[in-house]
C-alpha cells in the first residue's frame, strides 16, 4: 500500500478581511479533522498597461511573503494543534490555488462580496475554483450585515 500524503486544507490569502475571516474558518476546520493547514498568497507583476516600467529594484516576493507572514501571525498566532505551511507562488491566484488544490481535502477562499454582475465581469477568484478545483470547495462570505445593499463591502 502506497504512503497516502497527510490532508491538508488549503486557504488562499490576499490580506483582504474576507480572506483573514476564511483563514480562521479554515483553520478550525483544519484542527476538527485533524489536517494540515496549507495557506497560500499568489502575486502578479503590476499591470504597465504599454509603458515601460523597471520592476528590477522591486522584490515582489519578498513583500507578497511578508504580507503572508502578518497576515498568519494576526490571524492564527502560535496556538495552532495542527501543522501550518505558508507557501507564496507567482501567478493568478485562481490557477495557483487550483494547482495546489491538487491533493487537498478541501480548498477555502473568501469572496470578497462583489455583485453576480461584477463577479462575473471581473472572473472572480471563487467563481473559477469553485468550478475547476479538484476538490470540495468553501467560499467564505461576510456575513449579510457586513455588505451594504449595493452588495459591495461597507
Amino acid at each position: 500500500m502506497a504512503n497516502l500524503p497527510a490532508p491538508f486544507v488549503l486557504v488562499g490569502v490576499d490580506g483582504s478581511d474576507t480572506s483573514k475571516d476564511a483563514l480562521r474558518w479554515a483553520a478550525r476546520q483544519a484542527e476538527l479533522t485533524r489536517a494540515e493547514l496549507h495557506v497560500i498568497h499568489a502575486w502578479r507583476l503590476p499591470t504597465s498597461y504599454g509603458y515601460s516600467v523597471d520592476f528590477s529594484d522591486a522584490d515582489f516576493a519578498g513583500a507578497a511573503r511578508k504580507l503572508l507572514e502578518q497576515v498568519a501571525d494576526e490571524v492564527l498566532g502560535d496556538s495552532m494543534s495542527v501543522p501550518v505551511t505558508l507557501q507564496v507562488f507567482e501567478g493568478h491566484p485562481a490557477t495557483v490555488l487550483i494547482d495546489a488544490a491538487r491533493d487537498a481535502s478541501l480548498l477555502v477562499v473568501g469572496n470578497r462580496g462583489h455583485g453576480p454582475v461584477i463577479g462575473t465581469l471581473l472572473g472572480s477568484v471563487a467563481l473559477h475554483c469553485v468550478h475547476h478545483a479538484p476538490c470540495p470547495v468553501v467560499v467564505f462570505r461576510h456575513p449579510p450585515d457586513a455588505v451594504s445593499p449595493t452588495g459591495s463591502e461597507r
